[in-house]
């Protein structure tokens, strides 16, 4: 039996710079990396989605298992990991959702004005505005020329079918929290939505799911675990 480690990235940047590791994202990559030493966890196998924050955690945890002189092989990169486009989605679909509804309009309007004011701790927060562009880019409510729902789907069912098949003992994937989400609904046979969704709403930063994986299958063995976050201050959704 080999495993398949799905890790999400640690803590981001702001929202207006979001793709990068803030300072506490990348503490929560070095705990991590340590709990591994400590654990006497080691890789064959490394791969990264293609986003920064994705990379800079991968590398965090590579240097320093390397630097202990565990074994670290290289870094694969393979966007199929990547997560969704949010600011796409939102450049997309947010002015049409404007257009007809004042209440969201207003939501909107204050927080570009957060984002243009720099306000701290925007990163950290899932808004109501964020919700209603999410969900109606999931819907496909509105013509849209970035990636559709379903092919974001599809994308991840098949990096995970790759990563499934590896021969590799214990592989590593540095991820972002709603392909972690697919690939765990999908082994309970479900595409929903709203089972996808809660899954990733729940996932602490540099949080580790675990599946066992033979043959080609995969099963569960253990989901959104952070042991490595001692501190409460440490535990981040955001």
């Amino acid at each position: 039996m080999s495993t398949l480690h799905l890790i999400r990235h640690g803590q981001a940047g702001l929202r207006d710079d979001y793709d990068r590791l803030s300072p506490l994202g990348q503490e929560q990559a070095r705990c991590l990396a340590q709990w591994f030493l400590k654990e006497g966890i080691t890789f064959d196998r490394l791969i990264t989605g293609g986003l920064r924050r994705q990379k800079e955690t991968a590398a965090i945890v590579a240097g320093a298992m390397a630097a202990s002189g565990a074994a670290a092989p290289e870094i694969e990169e393979d966007p199929r990991w990547s997560e969704f486009d949010l600011d796409q989605v939102y450049a997309g679909i947010a002015p049409r959702i404007a257009a007809e509804d004042a209440a969201f309009r207003a939501q909107y309007e204050e927080l570009l004005a957060r984002m243009r004011s720099g306000e701290d701790g925007i990163h950290r927060q899932w808004t109501p505005a964020d919700t209603m562009v999410v969900r109606a880019w999931i819907e496909g409510r509105y013509p849209f020329e970035g990636e559709s729902w379903p092919a974001f789907l599809d994308r991840v069912h098949s990096a995970l079918a790759a990563a499934v098949q590896s021969p590799a003992r214990r592989t590593a994937v540095f991820t972002s929290a709603t392909p972690v989400a697919i690939s765990v609904a999908s082994l309970f046979g479900s595409r929903a939505p709203m089972h996808i969704m809660r899954l990733a709403g729940a996932a602490v930063n540099t949080n580790v799911t675990i599946l066992d994986t033979r043959g080609g299958d995969a099963a569960l063995a253990c989901f959104n675990a952070f042991p490595h976050l001692a501190e409460p201050r440490l535990r981040t959704l955001r």
